[in-house]
């Protein structure tokens, strides 16, 4: 292959194909959770919630105290507390 640029086109070839591999495994991956959360939903769980739950785990404790603050402050706000 020839060089384009200074990047060998085997290089290239390279990235192209292991980008294609990665996005093969994170779309099984992504039908993985699919199945997990329908799974849960068919227990009764309610899905909504639950990714809810997981955005929230994935906030360190300051943020996630932020944001409830806000939430709770906009409810105030809007009357709903």
């Amino acid at each position: 292959m020839a060089d384009v640029a200074g990047v060998t086109g085997e290089q290239l070839k390279s990235y192209i194909e292991r980008i294609e591999r990665l996005e093969e495994e994170k779309k099984a991956l992504a039908e993985d959770v699919k199945e997990v959360y329908a799974e849960a939903k068919g227990n009764g769980f309610d899905t909504k919630v639950m990714r809810k739950l997981i955005s929230l785990r994935k906030m360190n404790a300051s943020d996630r105290a932020e944001q409830e603050e806000l939430l709770d402050l906009y409810k105030t706000a809007i009357g709903m507390a």
